[in-house]
């Protein structure tokens, strides 16, 4: 009788074989490179023209590398700089409240994200686990919602915060995306859908209500899928700029993206503060550039895990 050995242990430890190289593998390489330089490349140029001198960048306009490398334009938007000294650095003499716009910032972008993935979460359990009348008609109702444009509401939510007292405030920049997205639901809905309805039914015939069974069983198994649509819903509402500009007046409401262009109006005599411009859009996006730099495969293996392909 034949005996069939068992391969070695240290041939099962060996790494795959490399792919030999070809020449089409070398341009493949080489275009990714160049698209990655490509995409890179103004957050340099940014980085490089905060670095600089602000009256000194007409003259070394064409210089990869700062431009009399100075912390000027990170010191006025932090408010180091007096008056004369930020004028003298080439720079606009008022001062700006970027800590207020910063917790701005944070209260909306943290509004929006707790009420949206929450509502949202709610409207997609009773569209996936619920049986009711006329569910999937309701649903390709309310997934038409993707095709409105954002531009057709404005309008209608501008008209609606006013009535409710909430223009100039923080609640009334948020107020309008607190609530449930077709997109979101959507997401969510693919996820609950693949839940094995075996587990809810254990949990029904222990006695436990629908609204137990969403708190305690169905949120716990959707944390991956939530988290991503939380981190999607945070960079989404920190980058929003038309809807805060429509709403907010004052420094008591304004956000980080809306104090940026009004910082940029601010037009010393020499013309724009770039150094100083770029300063604050480096400090503004870097929160969400780290944000989803650390949570990026999370954000794609959930999204092809949810069925969006």
């Amino acid at each position: 009788m034949a005996t069939v050995t068992a391969p070695a242990a240290s041939d099962a430890r060996k790494p795959p074989p490399k792919p030999p190289f070809s020449p089409r593998r070398a341009l493949a390489w080489a275009f990714m490179i160049l698209v990655m330089i490509a995409s890179l490349f103004p957050f340099y140029w940014m980085l490089r023209t905060a670095l600089s001198d602000n009256n000194a960048l007409y003259a070394g306009g064409d210089s990869l590398l700062p431009v009399q490398f100075s912390w000027g334009g990170f010191e006025r938007v932090f408010g180091l700089q007096t008056g004369q000294e930020a004028i003298d650095a080439g720079g606009a003499g008022q001062p700006i409240a970027f800590w207020r716009y910063l917790l701005n910032s944070v209260l909306v972008a943290t509004l929006v994200t707790a009420g949206q993935v929450f509502f949202s979460a709610m409207a997609a359990y009773a569209f996936a686990r619920l049986r009711w009348r006329h569910r999937e008609k309701v649903f390709a109702v309310f997934l038409a919602g993707l095709m409105i444009p954002a531009i057709f509401t404005l309008l209608p939510n501008f008209v609606l915060i006013k009535e409710l007292g909430l223009i100039d405030t923080v609640l009334g920049i948020a107020l309008p995306s607190m609530l449930m997205t077709p997109f979101a639901v959507f997401f969510l809905r693919q996820f609950f859908l693949g839940i094995s309805r075996e587990v809810e039914e254990a949990a029904l015939v222990e006695g436990a209500s629908k609204t137990r069974i969403f708190f305690r069983l169905i949120l716990p198994i959707s944390a991956a899928p939530i988290s991503t649509l939380s981190i999607l819903t945070y960079i989404t509402s920190w980058n929003e700029y038309f809807w805060p500009l429509m709403v907010s007046y004052t420094d008591n409401s304004r956000v980080l993206t809306v104090a940026l262009g009004v910082f940029k109006s601010q037009k010393p005599q020499a013309g724009p503060d770039w150094a100083g411009l770029m300063a604050a859009t480096l400090v503004a996006a870097l929160p969400m550039l780290l944000l989803f730099f650390v949570f990026a495969r999370r954000i794609v293996n959930s999204i092809g895990f949810s069925g969006i392909k």
